[in-house]
């Protein structure tokens, strides 16, 4: 296996995440009442795994020089 693919695979499992993310964030938004820790530490781990999609995103680039 490459390392471009380990990076994709990566990428994937990142993305993957996020999304599920997203789907608990709503869920716990819309519970009465709702956990304001918890949702802030979701929404947290939310960007730090944008961060992560970026930095691998950035390594699946080739480098363009201007």
């Amino acid at each position: 296996m490459s390392e471009e693919d380990v990076l994709r695979r990566k990428l994937d499992e990142l993305k993957t995440e996020h999304r599920d993310l997203d789907d608990v964030i709503d869920r716990l938004a819309h519970q009465v009442p709702f956990d304001q820790i918890k949702l802030q530490r979701l929404k947290k781990r939310k960007l730090v795994l944008k961060d992560l999609i970026a930095k691998v995103e950035a390594q699946l680039l080739p480098d363009i020089i201007a």
